[in-house]
């Protein structure tokens, strides 16, 4: 008989593990949900100036408006009123690398400069885009990034990878460290792998979506949204758009004539959307 071993959780008849810990009786209104969540992937508690600073991380990455996602899910719910979890699984769906990878993307770039032994200068010498520095919007600075500093000193958790981030934002004095790469490089600090920082991403991004949804069903402005794209859309003759042999060029394969820096698509610059974590 096959063995499939886990230390997450167990339940039979009448208990409930969690974590080695009696879910009810030890850990219910006694642990937070921040620090279960980093229990969760670090398998150790954290102390209480890693939670804190966990827990600044996510609330930075909660919400950032009217981004893709949550425009994603609050259509979904105008389109499937009853199907809530299917508008809260396309906002997430939508958290890909433009809006919710960008501090995975920080964190992976300082992790690799790191350790290929790279000083800051080499770092982003052959770089355009460096993940982590800059944002569409906050162009003076992002509000979000002192404070994540300002937790990481106060609790003695400013490590290699903060420290790196800021000597490789020196090097481009034109622009300034956003709040995804700090919340990057603090994760990383923390000692969690680059590959679950999306996780945690997504995760504070579900608060924020339901927010949304909430918010859609007490005033909804979905139908708006769709009546305001119906009526402004501009049809064209086919007969007139560019046309690209099917199987030649890139336009084959990323959508005939149109350019891949017009698209948004793989090899579009990013530094435009990117970055608002």
């Amino acid at each position: 008989m096959s063995r499939y071993r886990t230390s997450i959780g167990s339940s039979d008849e009448n208990t409930i593990t969690l974590l080695g810990h009696d879910l009810p009786g030890e850990l219910m209104g006694r642990v937070g949900f921040g620090e279960l969540v980093f229990w969760l992937v670090a398998m150790r508690r954290p102390t209480p100036g890693e939670l804190r600073l966990f827990e600044a991380v996510l609330m930075a990455l909660a919400d950032h408006g009217f981004t893709p996602a949550a425009i994603t899910a609050r259509l979904t719910l105008t389109s499937a009123p009853e199907f809530y979890q299917g508008a809260l699984s396309a906002g997430l769906l939508g958290g890909a690398s433009r809006f919710h990878g960008a501090a995975e993307d920080c964190a992976r770039f300082l992790s690799h400069a790191l350790a290929e032994g790279l000083d800051a200068p080499e770092a982003v010498a052959a770089r355009r885009h460096i993940p982590g520095l800059g944002h569409p919007v906050h162009t003076n600075g992002d509000p979000r990034t002192p404070v994540i500093y300002q937790i990481a000193r106060e609790e003695g958790l400013y490590g290699k990878h903060m420290r790196f981030l800021e000597e490789v934002a020196a090097c481009r004095p034109d622009e300034s460290i956003n709040g995804a790469g700090a919340c990057g490089a603090a994760l990383a600090d923390l000692g969690f792998p680059v590959e679950v920082m999306r996780g945690f991403a997504l995760l504070a991004c579900t608060a924020g979506l339901l927010g949304h949804l909430a918010e859609e069903q007490r005033r909804p402005i979905g139908p708006d949204i769709y009546r305001d794209i119906e009526q402004s859309a501009d049809y064209l003759d086919p007969e007139e758009q560019v046309e690209v042999p099917v199987g030649h060029g890139e336009g084959a394969a990323h959508g005939a004539g149109v350019a891949p820096a017009e698209r948004g698509g793989h090899h579009a610059p990013r530094v435009e959307l990117d970055d608002r974590g």
